[in-house]
């Protein structure tokens, strides 16, 4: 007998906790990728050049739509995938505000709409992780272990995607590590100047980037990694967007533009495929 590793149902606080973290960072999107020029009003610290904000709207927003389709999750087995992610990236930004506090806009010179902005992201960037982590407490004690062990099988995506996704998932998780630890001598590798904060940010993005393709690569069912593919391919597509606008701050034809590009184009690759995969008559039936 066979069991859906959808087998423990997705608890409502932990629902409800995606749902809410999605329209947080659908606000910070917003505000990045539509008006990268007003940071210095509407965001918590003032990002330079525009290109970093509307790299940092593009992922905010990709992201919206991992923990919506996170919540949306009929089990703990799909939404686990937009969980994790979500609370390394929280966890690894509060430390990042920590450390460059200074950068963002507490004094009363800035303008009030910024000052706000800046309270609620410490707020949010506070509350969230350990929020998090509690939810997820309760949600893996509610689980019922004779299903999901039973549930528990091989990973189901091709080798040939589950090699790419590890690939990307390698490039992501060390570069985003670089970045964290070493943000200056990291950030020459990147296709656009940035400041030690916006390597920071940057690399916390990376980093919960790489995590999700991680973790969607051991996925013992196909519709469980649908919320990864999504992201993936929502992200590329804002990028691309995001390279149209502001596309010059890039030093093209640098080694590092070509390699910013490869990457785009293999997260796309592999979200697609994977996407295509867990709509498939197969993925629906739950017959391989």
């Amino acid at each position: 007998m066979s069991v859906s590793p959808e087998a423990t149902p997705l608890i409502p606080p932990m629902r409800r906790l995606l749902y809410v973290a999605a329209f947080l960072v659908f606000l910070a999107g917003l505000v990045l990728f539509v008006f990268p020029l007003r940071t210095d009003e509407f965001f918590a610290w003032t990002v330079n050049p525009p290109m970093t904000a509307v790299f940092l709207g593009a992922a905010y927003w990709s992201s919206a739509g991992l923990e919506v389709a996170g919540a949306r999750s009929a089990g703990w087995a799909s939404a686990r995938l937009a969980v994790w992610p979500v609370f390394i990236f929280t966890a690894l930004t509060l430390g990042v505000t920590l450390l460059h506090l200074d950068r963002f806009h507490f004094s009363p010179n800035t303008a009030l709409t910024a000052q706000i902005a800046t309270w609620a992201w410490l707020a949010i960037y506070a509350i969230v992780p350990l929020a998090m982590l509690v939810i997820s407490w309760m949600q893996i004690r509610s689980r019922r272990p004779s299903l999901e062990s039973v549930a528990a099988g091989r990973p189901v995506l091709p080798p040939a995607l589950r090699l790419l996704m590890v690939g990307i998932a390698g490039v992501l998780l060390l570069y985003g590590v670089a970045l964290l630890a070493v943000p200056v001598p990291a950030a020459t590798w990147w296709p656009w100047q940035l400041s030690e904060l916006t390597a920071r940010a940057v690399g916390a993005w990376l980093v919960g980037l790489g995590w999700s393709a991680a973790q969607g690569q051991f996925s013992s069912d196909l519709p469980t990694v649908r919320p990864v593919a999504l992201t993936s391919v929502v992200f590329v597509i804002l990028q691309a967007l995001a390279l149209l606008r502001y596309g010059g701050a890039l030093t093209w034809p640098s080694a590092q533009a070509i390699g910013f590009v490869t990457v785009l184009l293999a997260i796309g690759v592999a979200g697609a495929w994977a996407l295509a995969l867990s709509r498939s008559p197969v993925a629906r039936t739950g017959i391989a």
